[in-house]
């Protein structure tokens, strides 16, 4: 009897250890673009054709890497990286920690948010840049600068960060941090709330800005990471009720055309479509085909 009392007491602490094991951990989202890394201001920084694009991947690799930093002595436990610029293809990867997972190149069914699930306590967004529809913010686009002249949720213009915080949402996690540009870490609290911003350069026009230097932006994410997990309960995720009409304006005239062919789609004007999706899934996989599908895709 008394060898069964003990096997008992050691089951019972057994089974908490694992509850607290259970509770202790944190799984943290990182979704990196790269208009708002530090020092960045026209497409010389931003794509391989630039002339500074690959001093401006180790700016980039080094703001990740700083978060990803803050964030483990802050308190996660596990840390995926979606590198979300471009080609998918601008975080060095042998610079990351061997402790992350990361997401590359494209397509991808939730796009920036490739990855992100209901196991994740919280989604950081690094290197953000304001939406289409603003007058402010280096490099203001949504999706596709070249494309696209507005995207809407239910009949709010998103940016970026408003897209995939919803899509955050979907899964429960909220959105706790954002940097980049004065203008966007505006934009995007006006949208979510109270969620902490690092602004590492202050926008005068589309194609500049009064910039930190990098190292000062680092130790401003390292900051600002560290203050949104310590605070990560006051969070709230961003829920769009279902389902959700998704409206799409192209700068030209032939996409909305012949998208509206198909039975999904509306055609609303000469140059926009709407689409209704069950869910914020369903909406992302539609952004991610207008977006992607071409005829002569290979292999």
């Amino acid at each position: 009897m008394k060898f069964g009392a003990n096997c008992l007491a050691f089951l019972i602490i057994g089974l908490a250890v694992t509850v607290n094991a259970q509770e202790k951990k944190m799984k943290i989202y990182i979704s990196a673009d790269m208009e708002g890394v530090v020092g960045v201001v026209t497409g010389e920084q931003l794509g391989p054709s630039g002339f500074e694009y690959n001093r401006f991947r180790e700016f980039m690799t080094a703001e990740v890497n700083a978060a990803i930093e803050a964030a483990f002595e802050a308190g996660a436990t596990e840390i995926v990286v979606s590198d979300s610029h471009g080609n998918g293809q601008n975080l060095l990867i042998e610079k990351l920690p061997k402790n992350i997972l990361l997401i590359r190149s494209w397509p991808r069914p939730l796009m920036m948010m490739q990855g992100i699930d209901e196991t994740f306590a919280g989604a950081i967004f690094l290197g953000y840049h304001t939406g289409t529809t603003n007058s402010q913010g280096v490099r203001a686009h949504t999706m596709s600068s070249a494309r696209l002249a507005d995207i809407r949720l239910k009949g709010v213009s998103m940016s970026e960060a408003g897209i995939n915080a919803a899509i955050a949402g979907h899964f429960n996690v909220p959105v706790i941090m954002v940097s980049g540009d004065d203008a966007v870490v505006k934009e995007t609290t006006a949208l979510l709330g109270d969620v902490e911003g690092a602004v590492v350069k202050w926008a005068s026009g589309f194609h500049s800005a009064k910039t930190l230097m990098p190292e000062a932006a680092y130790s401003l994410i390292r900051e600002k990471v560290k203050k949104a997990i310590g605070r990560i309960k006051d969070f709230k995720p961003h829920k769009l009720a279902t389902p959700i009409q998704l409206d799409v304006r192209f700068k030209n005239y032939r996409p909305s055309e012949v998208l509206s062919y198909l039975p999904i789609v509306e055609r609303t004007d000469a140059h926009s479509i709407r689409f209704t999706g069950k869910d914020m899934i369903e909406v992302s996989k539609f952004i991610e085909f207008i977006m992607t599908y071409e005829p002569s895709l290979e292999p």
